[in-house]
């Protein structure tokens, strides 16, 4: 009888997680290369899952793909890994187990972590592999991008007649991290060719049974659960699930009533938790009905955020606009910086911009210096986010924040990397790249976590993106404006420009793009700086002239200053009949020469209106 026959009429019993007994046995390397390194290790442990009494194992072959191998320098041992790992399982098989080539998810979290044509690739590099060698079926498991397992779904399906089993991962009870109802992703599933539906890793028993409570009965599939062992702790640098094998036993009859017929374990799971499942689950037959009961208005959005004013990206397309950046303190001295903001409130810019921990340094939060501008001072903020200081759940957290407090223009960007700042040792997070953060915020503004979860209420950020034009190839960067604008960006903000020329150069260049742009001007207040800039930041050359011009001014500190606001005014010049929108970077708390500026660029505007008329 084969698999899915077997299937028809009895619940059948999978193995549990092979890492995690790895991992106990001290192994903290490449798991799935033990199948040419430590043969017998692998054989054994598939061996006492079958004791244990699993009627379907799978190969140690999850991470045996060329990207994830690649990690370790043995993506050119794809087939051999594979090859190995299908011969130990089918070795260690009983006439009566099932034998399934295992496939892992690669986005996980990132959908940066590889395109779609680099996932084909790999995925076709290991099916073959696994195919050759024969197995009972394929199992997909561990997906939590929905995309790219419909994509390998539909390769396998065109491949092979071979039962697969298709699994997703989710973050929250019944929903995908995109947004889709459990039970309408396993449905697509289905429609594409899955034999066999359901979910692995992640939740535990109890949460896996409540996700599949709102999921029907396939009409032609059956339904599968490979749960965690419970919730892991973290002890020692080590995560350890502690769960009684009992209770997961327990917890296999209720995912049986609810329609599973392939139950087995993930993360946590040991011959122990499989054992107690085949004890509990003997002699109980499978459930050809089920009553569902969708849950209403579980993604109801009872509240839809409306700003109080147009946003930055509306007010610069249809008029002039200005924005300046003040950094907020390094210190707990504020008085510089609120004088400085109420100074530049007076003059009437449209935003003030608030770099988050520029350089690497700490800074006081510009979340925290918003609030106090928008409440004190009646400024409007801009505030920039990072990937590199804060994991997945403190983006969010930061994103929840500022709508809390009514912050609703942010720039997403990348961080300049800790190494360049006061404390080079400490840790870079990017958790998300900045296309995958500007994608968070447009998944906030439809009212949805990243993992998939209502906020019940939209939010309404506008987003700018950054855009860096002192590069050597200005298509590359034009190109990755396109990519941001793919994934929502409002508008950009670029980083300053230092020749006059070049302004020509970018606008010929962004002309055809359909989102507006800040052009970036920021005065130089010495030689020193000119020369800093010019040969430290990467991406910035000054011209010869302006070096000249303010090397001419010595140490003449105001002097140097009447001076680099002459090269901004004349940069101003430049860009005023270009962009709409203008940008400017307050130098070293000095937001009197920012003040001076903006007068004259309103001046700039008032005459142009003047002529115009």
């Amino acid at each position: 009888m084969g698999f899915l026959q077997d299937l028809q009429n009895r619940i059948l019993i999978a193995d549990g997680a092979m890492g995690t007994l790895l991992y106990s046995y001290g192994v903290d390397f490449c798991f799935e290369e033990l199948n040419l390194l430590q043969p017998d290790r692998i054989t054994q442990i598939h061996e006492t899952y079958i004791k244990a009494g699993a009627d379907v194992i799978q190969t140690n072959t999850y991470g045996a793909n060329y990207i994830k191998l690649g990690r370790y320098g043995l993506e050119d041992q794809v087939k051999d890994i594979n090859t190995a790992a299908v011969r130990l399982a089918k070795k260690a098989a009983k006439e009566n187990t099932y034998v399934l080539g295992t496939f892992g998810g690669i986005r996980g979290i990132k959908k940066s972590a590889a395109t779609i044509d680099e996932i084909k690739r790999s995925f076709r590099e290991q099916l073959y592999s696994i195919l050759m060698e024969g197995v009972d079926g394929l199992l997909l498991e561990t997906f939590y991008d929905f995309d790219e397992i419909k994509t390998v779904l539909e390769i396998a399906r065109k491949e092979t007649d071979l039962p697969i089993i298709s699994q997703v991962s989710i973050h929250e009870v019944a929903v995908l991290q995109d947004g889709t109802p459990l039970r309408i992703a396993l449905k697509e599933l289905e429609d594409l060719g899955a034999d066999v539906v359901g979910l692995n890793c992640r939740l535990g028993p109890h949460h896996m049974t409540q996700a599949l409570e709102e999921v029907p009965l396939p009409k032609k599939a059956f339904l599968s659960a490979y749960p965690n062992a419970s919730l892991p702790d973290y002890v020692d640098g080590r995560l350890i699930y502690e769960s009684d094998a009992e209770y997961f036993g327990e917890c296999a009859v209720n995912l049986r009533n609810q329609g599973v017929r392939l139950i087995g374990g993930c993360c946590g799971t040991t011959p122990k938790h499989i054992k107690a499942v085949s004890k509990r689950l003997k002699g109980l037959a499978p459930v050809t009905h089920k009553d569902v009961k969708i849950k209403e208005n579980k993604n109801i959005i009872t509240v839809t955020a409306k700003p109080t004013q147009p946003h930055l990206h509306e007010i610069v397309t249809k008029e002039r606009s200005v924005i300046v950046e003040l950094d907020t303190p390094k210190t707990l001295n504020t008085t510089a910086f609120i004088e400085g903001a109420k100074a530049l409130k007076e003059v009437g810019i449209d935003a003030l911009t608030m770099a988050d921990n520029s350089l690497a340094s700490p800074r006081i939060s510009n979340m925290a210096m918003a609030a106090i501008v928008k409440n004190e001072v009646k400024i409007r903020p801009l505030v920039h986010i990072t990937c590199r200081d804060r994991n997945l759940i403190g983006l969010q957290s930061h994103l929840m924040g500022l709508d809390a407090l009514g912050i609703d223009q942010v720039l997403a960007v990348t961080g300049d990397p800790t190494k360049v700042g006061d404390f080079p040792g400490a840790t870079s997070v990017y958790d998300l790249s900045s296309f995958e953060l500007i994608s968070l915020i447009k998944q906030f503004n439809e009212g949805i976590t990243f993992s998939g979860k209502p906020l019940q209420k939209k939010t309404s950020f506008s987003v700018a993106a950054a855009f860096n034009p002192n590069v050597r190839h200005l298509d590359k960067a034009v190109k990755r404006l396109e990519k941001k604008i793919e994934h929502g960006a409002d508008y950009f903000i670029s980083q300053p420009i230092f020749n006059e020329q070049q302004f020509l150069h970018v606008y010929e260049e962004t002309k055809h793009i359909t989102k507006p742009i800040y052009i970036g001007i920021m005065p130089i207040v010495s030689s020193q700086n000119a020369e800093f800039l010019h040969n430290e930041v990467p991406g910035i050359k000054l011209t010869d002239v302006i070096r000249r011009r303010m090397a001419d001014c010595g140490t003449d500190r105001e002097k140097a200053a009447i001076e680099g606001i002459a090269i901004a005014k004349s940069l101003i010049d430049m860009a005023f009949d270009l962009f709409k929108g203008i940008y400017l970077i307050t130098p070293f708390m000095r937001y009197e020469i920012s003040v001076e500026l903006v007068q004259y660029l309103k001046t700039k505007n008032s005459k142009n209106l003047l002529t115009r008329n």
